[in-house]
């Protein structure tokens, strides 16, 4: 994931307009600055789907949001770090003060992992994601928690050559204080093909 595309993502969320649905004001809420120990929070991750050029399944990853000095200015930052089974790097930074990280690379992942599945365009798919969080969605109790899902393109016009995205259903576990970071963050299609799964649970 180029740094640039991420940064393009992560500005156009945060200069969004209000929402105007409960859940997509749940799934956005402002949980910065942020307050991380010194070895951060960890999510571990998972995606599974079909075989395609450029498609990288994870059996056993992780995504770990820490604090980090800009050396540029000397300020913190936060940095995530993607762990596969094959590889590691860096995404960032991000600002302290800001939204939400992990759920930008989500978003992002989940984005253009659809992109690379169906051949379609990731500009389109990353603004209907976008706007079916800002505008639509269910929040439900779950326990101590509440739970948002949302339907990007279950009206979509182009719904037949989506390859079964057509079904993608955002899920978001959120914890019953708002600043609090997302529990757990599932990207899936239901049931045919290409059967994708991008599932993140806070540890």
């Amino acid at each position: 994931m180029k740094r640039a595309i991420v940064t393009a993502l992560w500005l156009a969320l945060s200069a969004a307009p209000a929402l105007s649905g409960e859940a997509g004001d749940a799934v956005f809420a402002e949980r910065g600055p942020w307050k991380l120990q010194r070895d951060g929070m960890r999510w571990s991750h998972r995606v599974d789907g079909p075989e395609a050029e450029g498609f990288v399944q994870v059996d056993d990853g992780s995504v770990t949001l820490r604090e980090a000095i800009d050396p540029t200015d000397q300020k913190p930052i936060l940095q995530i770090t993607q762990k596969t089974d094959t590889r590691s790097r860096e995404i960032g930074p991000f600002p302290i003060s800001g939204g939400d990280p992990v759920l930008v690379f989500f978003l992002e992942q989940t984005t253009r992992d659809m992109a690379r599945l169906t051949g379609g365009s990731p500009f389109y798919i990353r603004n209907r994601i976008k706007d079916a969080i800002f505008r639509g969605g269910q929040i439900a109790a779950a326990g101590a928690a509440r739970k948002a899902t949302f339907r990007p393109f279950a009206d979509d016009p182009n719904a037949a050559r989506m390859q079964g995205f057509e079904s993608l259903t955002l899920t978001f576990v959120l914890d019953s204080d708002p600043k609090a970071p997302i529990r757990e963050l599932l990207a899936e299609t239901q049931g045919g093909t290409p059967g994708y799964r991008n599932r993140m649970v806070l540890q």
